[in-house]
C-alpha cells in the first residue's frame, strides 16, 4: 500500500483550497507521552507539519487535509467522513488513510533521534536545502546583561544600546506567530534577569508556541521561581554547565527534577578540552537526557574534542542537541564572528537582539532589519539564501 502522502485523490469537483495559516494541537494531559503539533498551511498545494518543534513533515494537499482534522481534534471517524466527502473517496479508504497518518505522526512524536526534516512517502531531501516560507524557530535575546547589577556581557553586541519593553517583545512574539513560527527560545545574556520572563513565556504559550529557556541556571535554584515558569507553560530549558558554581548546579538539579524537559550546555574551551569525557560523565550522572555542545574557538584541538564528545554521548546514551544558540556568557565564551553561517541559520531559525534587530543566527554580523520598524516580508526577503 503506497503512503498516503504520495497518493492522488482525484475528486469529481475540485475541492475548495484549505485556508492558509497556523493550526496548533497539544496532546491531552492523560496522553502517555506529551507532544505538540503545528500545521502550517502555506498554499493550496503544500504545507508543513511540525512535530514537537523539531521534526518537519512536508505534506501534499491531501495529506494536509488529513492532518488538519487531527490538529482540529476530530475523531478518526469524523475525520474520515470529511475527507471522504471532500475527495469523493470511500469512507473505508479515508478511514484507513487517516489511521495511517495518525500512527506515523504518533511514532514521530514519541521516539527520539528523528532527523530534523523528514519527508514521509516522498524522496528524502537534505535538511534546510530549501528555505521555507518562514523559519521554524526564533531565538529572542531578551537582554545582554549577565549579572543582577546590570553588567553587560563582554561578548555581547556592542551596538545594542537598549532593551525592548514587555509590550515590544509581545509585539515581536505576535509577529512571529502570525508569520507561522511555532517555536521561540528566550536567551541572552541571562534572560532570567528580566522580571517579565514569566509573562513573555505565558504570552507565547497562549499564542500556541513552543517555548524554551537558555540560562545559567542560577535563578532556578529558587524552586518557587522555577515553578512559576512551569505554570506559565515553559516547554524546555537549556542550562549552561557551571560545575564550580553551587547556585547554578542547584538550579540545574531543580530543573532536572521538574516536569520541564531540561538539557545541559557544555562549551569546550582549551582549558577543559582534555576533560570533556569526564564532564560528560558528570552530566550523565546528573540525569540529563540531552546535551548541547559548542567550541570556544576554531582549532584542531577543539574540533578533535568535539568529535570525541559526540562519540562519547552516543556511547553513554545521551542525546545531542546541535542547533540551539549557546547563551552568551563571560564564563562560557563562543565566537561571535563566524566565517560561515551554521546550517539552518537564516532558513530554519533567526535570532533577535535585545533592541529588536534580527540576524540570520547568533554571532552572524548581518542585520536583516528590525522587527519593530520593518515588515516581516522585508526581513525574511533578506535572510540568507
Amino acid at each position: 500500500m503506497s503512503s498516503i502522502l504520495s497518493r492522488l485523490f482525484p475528486p469529481y469537483d475540485k475541492p475548495e483550497p484549505l485556508t492558509p495559516g497556523m493550526y496548533h494541537y497539544m496532546a491531552p494531559d492523560d496522553a502517555p507521552i506529551p507532544y505538540r503539533l503545528h500545521l502550517r498551511v502555506e498554499s493550496a498545494e503544500a504545507s508543513v507539519l511540525i512535530v514537537n518543534a523539531a521534526t518537519v513533515l512536508h505534506l501534499n494537499q491531501t495529506a494536509t487535509a488529513h492532518a488538519l482534522q487531527i490538529v482540529n481534534g476530530l475523531s478518526e471517524e469524523k475525520a474520515a467522513e470529511i475527507i471522504a466527502e471532500r475527495y469523493n473517496v470511500s469512507h473505508t479508504r479515508a478511514l484507513e488513510d487517516q489511521r495511517e497518518l495518525r500512527e506515523q505522526i504518533l511514532t514521530l512524536a514519541t521516539i527520539p533521534d528523528i532527523d530534523p526534516v523528514v519527508f514521509l512517502g516522498m524522496d528524502r531531501a537534505e535538511p534546510f536545502a530549501k528555505r521555507p516560507l518562514a523559519p521554524y524557530r526564533l531565538d529572542l535575546a531578551l537582554t545582554y546583561r549577565c549579572a543582577p547589577d546590570g553588567t553587560l556581557d563582554k561578548l555581547a553586541r556592542r551596538r545594542v544600546d537598549r532593551e525592548l519593553s514587555t509590550i515590544e517583545w509581545e509585539q515581536i512574539i505576535s509577529t512571529a506567530w502570525d508569520a507561522g513560527i511555532p517555536h521561540v527560545t528566550f536567551t541572552g545574556g541571562e534572560p532570567t534577569l528580566r522580571e517579565d520572563l514569566r509573562d513573555l513565556i505565558a504570552y507565547s504559550e497562549d499564542k500556541g508556541q513552543v517555548t524554551g529557556l537558555l540560562t545559567d541556571g542560577k535563578r532556578l535554584a529558587d524552586e518557587s521561581y522555577l515553578g512559576s515558569l512551569s505554570l506559565a507553560g515553559l516547554d524546555h530549558i537549556l542550562v549552561t554547565y557551571l560545575r564550580d558554581d553551587p547556585l547554578s548546579m542547584q538550579g540545574l538539579s531543580n530543573a532536572l527534577a521538574s516536569d520541564i524537559f531540561t538539557a545541559v550546555h557544555l562549551t569546550i574551551t582549551p582549558q577543559i578540552a582534555g576533560e570533556v569525557i569526564e564532564r560528560l560523565d558528570e552530566i550523565h550522572k546528573l540525569g540529563a537526557p540531552a546535551v548541547s555542545l559548542s567550541g570556544s574557538e576554531r582549532s584542531e584541538a577543539i574540533s578533535d574534542s568535539l568529535s570525541k564528545a559526540r562519540d562519547h554521548c552516543a556511547h553513554i546514551g545521551i542525546d545531542l542537541i546541535w542547533d540551539l544558540p549557546a547563551p552568551y556568557s563571560a564564563t562560557n565564551p563562543i565566537n561571535l564572528e563566524l566565517e560561515k553561517a551554521p546550517t539552518g541559520a537564516g532558513k530554519a531559525w533567526l535570532y533577535v537582539e535585545p533592541d529588536g534587530d534580527i540576524l540570520p543566527g547568533q554571532g552572524i554580523d548581518k542585520v536583516l532589519g528590525n522587527l519593530l520598524r520593518d515588515t516581516w516580508a522585508e526581513i525574511w526577503s533578506k535572510a540568507i539564501d
